[in-house]
């Protein structure tokens, strides 16, 4: 027979959750009394709470509609005090329920110092944030409980994270002004870096020459966006990219002292391809030895050997891969700080935007409002943390129609947000690859000549093209835009800098 209470297993809860429910939300009713005596006693203590405290931030709503009445007449160029305000609060009855027009004359006994006015505002603020925090818990626990039944918890864990980050973001006090002196520091800075670096890089080298030459290198905080159709080669672009910053990292460390570690990471966060799948890629870059052949074994001895050597090379890196797919721009977020503050974080690449997804528990109402949050995302990351942060984006089919493939702006998909929000925008692109397309065939002649020109201006037209890739830079805030020659090896899916010195007057 079960003789157990079938209260049992609440029998603990007074203590612990219960007690928790019962406790009273954060406030310092003392410290809002303080305040608002300072501010009815002189109005420019209102100068040092006004960047951050708003009259929701208090416990008492009475003492918030107080303060929104010293704010407005005070913003308006008016006296706020207990003689002005009387008239106001009489004939609405707010103050009824704490002791009527008296309680502005308490208000100024309960002053203590008005150059402690920026303290309680802080203390005030504070006290907001906390019972802020307080009901995310509460929504976090009922969640868990199946409040949102559609939410799996995987899901409750990154609504709960965009929802703390909001609170960050929105609830903090840092920011203001930057005096124009210091802006100007920076500025000197920055022209200084590019003056005595080899070829006039300012920013981070993203190893090719061309590209760095264009952009001074790839500078913390901005959006780059790198798009193409499919085949174009942008994730091996991308991760050439990255490879390249990963080494400008490491020789800069090594310039400084054998023993001195890279200031940063590079991140890619790879959606479409798994892990070992780019790891095979930038090895078989690295090597040169065919990532197809890697895949099936079909190598020698001799390239196997090869193939572990540069491995172990690539291992010292500060390179790091997320394959998570589908992953939301709360939780890239969060594995970004992170790393940051673990390793430091020198720069970020997405591949590929379309398949994010905005923060758990939004429901945006069209597929460009969503890729629009995604790409405010990224740039609030680029911001936040101070990093450049390289999306790579697919095109659309309109491409196909046209008789020029050169890609425009206005292929982007979802265009006007990624447009609108990038700091640089990258096509990549090859007529080879269009031009495999358009081989004659010996059935569309009716003579063998005819074919056999038809084919001969098309290999022609082939060796012209062979191992050559254009990346259009069709946007770029900083500087110019225009056409970057690059060099590209199909079977490597290896990138480079194009000799062009050596090119004949044929173009190849």
């Amino acid at each position: 027979m079960n003789t157990m209470d079938p209260s049992a297993p609440f029998a603990g809860l007074d203590g612990g959750l219960l007690g928790l429910s019962q406790r009273l939300p954060p406030s310092n009713l003392q410290a809002e009394q303080a305040l608002l005596g300072a501010l009815l006693a002189n109005n420019k203590a209102y100068e040092r709470v006004s960047e951050f405290l708003a009259p929701e931030h208090f416990a008492d709503a009475v003492n918030g509609r107080i303060f929104r009445a010293i704010q407005r007449r005070i913003e308006a160029g008016q006296l706020a005090d207990v003689v002005t305000l009387r008239p106001e609060f009489e004939h609405s009855g707010l103050l009824d329920e704490v002791g009527g027009p008296a309680y502005l004359a308490q208000l100024l006994s309960a002053m203590i110092g008005i150059i402690n006015a920026g303290e309680y505002g802080r203390m005030i603020h504070d006290a907001w944030l906390r019972r802020q925090l307080v009901d995310v818990g509460e929504e976090v626990v009922n969640r868990a409980y199946g409040a949102e039944a559609e939410l799996d918890a995987k899901a409750q864990l990154e609504a709960a994270e965009q929802r703390l980050f909001d609170l960050a973001k929105d609830g903090g006090s840092e920011g203001g002004f930057v005096t124009f002196e210091r802006a100007l520091t920076d500025a000197v800075l920055a022209a200084e870096r590019a003056f005595s670096t080899p070829g006039g890089v300012s920013g981070l080298s993203s190893g090719l020459r061309d590209l760095d030459a264009k952009t001074g290198g790839l500078h913390g905080s901005d959006l780059l966006i790198l798009a193409g159709r499919p085949g174009m080669g942008k994730t091996a672009l991308a991760t050439k990219v990255a490879f390249g910053a990963a080494q400008a990292l490491v020789r800069e460390a090594r310039e400084k002292g054998p023993d001195v570690q890279p200031r940063g990471t590079v991140a890619i966060f790879s959606l479409e391809m798994s892990a070992d799948q780019l790891a095979t890629r930038l090895l078989s870059e690295a090597s040169r030895i065919s990532g197809d052949k890697i895949r099936r074994g079909d190598i020698s001895q001799r390239d196997f050997d090869r193939f572990v050597e540069v491995s172990r090379e690539l291992a010292t890196l500060p390179l790091v891969i997320d394959d998570t797919p589908a992953i939301t721009i709360s939780a890239l977020r969060t594995r970004c700080r992170r790393l940051k503050r673990t390793r430091g974080l020198e720069f970020i690449v997405v591949d590929y935007l379309q398949l994010m997804r905005p923060a758990a528990g939004t429901r945006p109402e069209s597929r460009v409002l969503e890729i629009s949050m995604i790409t405010q995302g990224l740039k609030a990351i680029a911001k936040e943390l101070s990093v450049p942060v390289m999306a790579l984006s697919q095109l659309s089919r309109a491409v196909e129609q046209r008789e020029d493939k050169r890609p425009q702006l206005s292929d982007l998909r979802e265009s006007g947000s990624i447009e609108q929000d990038a700091d640089m925008v990258m096509f990549v692109y090859r007529d080879e690859y269009y031009l495999q397309q358009r081989q004659p065939k010996d059935v569309g002649f009716e003579k063998a000549d005819d074919f056999g020109e038809a084919t001969a201006k098309w290999q022609q037209e082939m060796e012209r093209v062979h191992n050559r890739a254009d990346l259009i830079i069709a946007k770029q805030r900083h500087g110019p835009t225009g056409t970057i020659p690059l060099f590209f090896e199909a079977e490597f899916t290896r990138f480079g800098d194009l000799d062009q010195a050596h090119i004949g007057h044929d173009g190849y």
